[in-house]
């Protein structure tokens, strides 16, 4: 019996053997008879092998059908999927079904010049709709979220992810361990319907039992029970476990970490949270060039959990200033700075800093002592507030005059933020207002009030974020003093890569009679640009901007400066590295032909 089979296998390979070593491959060319309905059109076409390979492989006739095939299954899908369950599908090769023994034949003969012909013809029929909706053991008492509705089109995407929907509800509801099985469809032919049931099992309403933490080397457990909100005793919520597992994210302390729910003990659900801690200490070294500024070197190190709450300690030193066109010396800037998160309240950041700097800008030089306080917390799920006392010690030469200042200022800001990453947003909104009133203790008898607004949105123009137009308002105003009676840094400047590229930093704005930059009393700027990718990892982003700072305390004053230029990006893992060279449409004194500014991340 054995040696029959092997006969007849070999017979069956020396037959493929010779049909397929004497078959060249196919020319062909695929034309859909219209169905009436665009869409269903345009899908089935992307989702053809035979169109998306015609162009890339010839086929030999065998693998020519076997595509026809392949397609021929994947159009029922796509049928399926937009409610035309009574659709029909008839792929023919040069006139004859992909069923007929004569095709192979014929295509094998075929010359090689000849092209066949491939016509699909899809009769998409009567588009059903959902008759009945059952939901197979819904617990007592429970409301279901709308999930699909009688009447409405058989769509397969609305229909699938009812049961996760539902599932999620559930489990938001308490039914900690609830499944809902995928939806068994029973078409209706006569009435063009298709009935639906989503089979349940809720299990057992429960509560949240004890809170417990694995993994922990450093971290307190008392600090992370009173840091997430879930509370021994409370409904079960899986929303309300994820949020909690977030947060434990947010502290920085992390590199991981999972929840898991328990089985049932006496109507509760103990979670445990499984945690990876990250490596207490971290050291950095980051970099930036632009023409003006120069080249800044920074390098710090952190204790992430310093005192086992999440506390965070960071030392941190940067030399800047080297060599930019508008710097006159390389200078430094040294900070600590101190966090500790839940400071009497979840969610309350309490931030102390020192900070010592030199600073040898075209404008002024200045050596100053900076001490800070800040409370911060969220208002909303978008909406933060951060304030707090500060204090600065500072002396600041201008046009050849040497003055010390002692500042008392106490800054108010809210940041508001819907915007889906840090580094490279491609949609949403960033924006924040800070309201700094100021006491000179020593060097002036003037208070003044700082006022500085920004607003970033983007928008997405194409799939994927590969384009995003991005665009930045920022306007500012001193009230209360004009900017003579200001200490000069605390006066209003426009030009570099926080402003107007292409110019010079800080020569935007009044200017002292040997062309040194004097400062205003307030200033607007407006950003726009088109981020755009085209090859692999890299992009190109066109940008324009345009700023103004004007001597009194009124915005939108002054004479305007416009710079434009063209960036290029890189982008990996962590954000893109970006290389921006920018021309000033205008020249101003101070300001060279172009302006070149590499970082990391986009501009805003």
């Amino acid at each position: 019996m054995r040696w029959r089979i092997k006969a007849y296998l070999a017979v069956c390979l020396a037959l493929f053997a010779n049909a397929a070593q004497g078959a060249d491959p196919v020319t062909y060319q695929v034309q859909f008879a219209p169905t009436g309905d665009g869409i269903l059109d345009r899908t089935l076409k992307t989702t053809s092998s035979l169109v998306a390979l015609a162009q890339k492989l010839r086929p030999a006739p065998f693998a020519l059908i076997g595509r026809a095939k392949a397609d021929e299954a994947q159009f029922y899908i796509v049928l399926h999927s937009m409610g035309y369950d009574a659709g029909q599908v008839d792929i023919t090769i040069g006139g004859k079904a992909l069923g007929d023994p004569e095709l192979l034949q014929e295509l094998t003969a075929a010359s090689a010049s000849v092209t066949a012909a491939v016509h699909v013809v899809v009769t998409k029929g009567a588009r059903f709709r959902i008759g009945q909706v059952k939901l197979a053991g819904l617990p007592p008492g429970f409301v279901p979220p709308p999930i699909v509705k009688t009447g409405a089109v058989a769509d397969a995407v609305p229909i699938l992810a009812a049961a996760p929907a539902l599932q999620m509800a559930l489990q938001n509801a308490g039914y900690a361990f609830a499944t809902v099985q995928p939806p068994l469809a029973v078409a209706m032919p006569r009435s063009a319907t298709l009935d639906l049931t989503y089979d349940i099992t809720p299990g057992p309403r429960v509560t949240i039992g004890s809170i417990t933490f694995s993994g922990l080397k450093r971290t307190a457990p008392d600090f992370l029970r009173r840091h997430i909100a879930l509370r021994p005793g409370q409904r079960f919520s899986a929303t309300a476990v994820a949020q909690a597992r977030d947060s434990l994210l947010g502290l920085g302390v992390f590199a991981s970490v999972t929840a898991m729910p328990a089985p049932e003990q006496n109507g509760t659900a103990p979670i445990l949270f499984r945690v990876i801690e990250q490596k207490r200490h971290a050291v950095s070294l980051t970099g930036a060039y632009a023409t003006d500024t120069g080249v800044s070197v920074s390098t710090s190190w952190q204790d992430r959990n310093l005192f086992r709450h999440a506390e965070t300690l960071t030392l941190t030193a940067t030399a800047n200033g080297l060599g930019g066109t508008g710097t006159t010396a390389p200078g430094y800037d040294l900070k600590a700075a101190f966090a500790k998160p839940d400071y009497f309240a979840r969610g309350q950041v309490l931030s102390l800093s020192v900070e010592g700097l030199r600073q040898s800008l075209i404008a002024y030089d200045r050596t100053a002592i900076l001490l800070g306080a800040t409370l911060s917390r969220p208002v909303t799920a978008h909406l933060s507030i951060i304030y707090g006392p500060a204090f600065t010690s500072e002396r600041v030469a201008q046009e050849g005059v040497s003055s010390t200042y002692v500042l008392l200022q106490f800054p108010i800001g809210f940041t508001y933020g819907t915007a889906d990453s840090l580094l490279e947003p491609t949609r949403g909104v960033n924006a924040s207002l800070t309201l700094t009133p100021s006491a000179e203790v020593v060097g002036g008898t003037h208070g003044f009030i700082i006022v500085q607004g920004q607003a970033a949105t983007y928008f997405s123009v194409e799939q994927d974020g590969r384009g995003v137009v991005a665009v930045r308002l920022m306007a500012g105003s001193v009230m209360g003093a004009v900017p003579g009676q200001l200490p000069p840094d605390q006066r209003f400047y426009a030009g570099g890569s926080g402003t107007v590229r292409g110019y010079t930093y800080q020569t935007i704005g009044p200017l002292f009679a040997d062309d040194t930059p004097r400062g205003g009393g307030a200033m607007d700027a407006i950003n726009l640009e088109f981020r755009q990718h085209v090859w692999g990892h890299f992009g190109v982003v066109p940008f324009i901007d345009a700023g103004q700072v004007g001597t009194s305390s009124a915005p939108f004053t002054g004479t305007l400066r416009v710079g434009a230029g063209l960036g290029v990006r890189y982008y990996t893992g962590i954000g893109p590295i970006r290389l921006d060279v920018a021309l000033p449409l205008t020249r101003t004194p101070g300001s060279g032909a172009f302006a070149l500014y590499v970082g990391l991340g986009e501009a805003f």
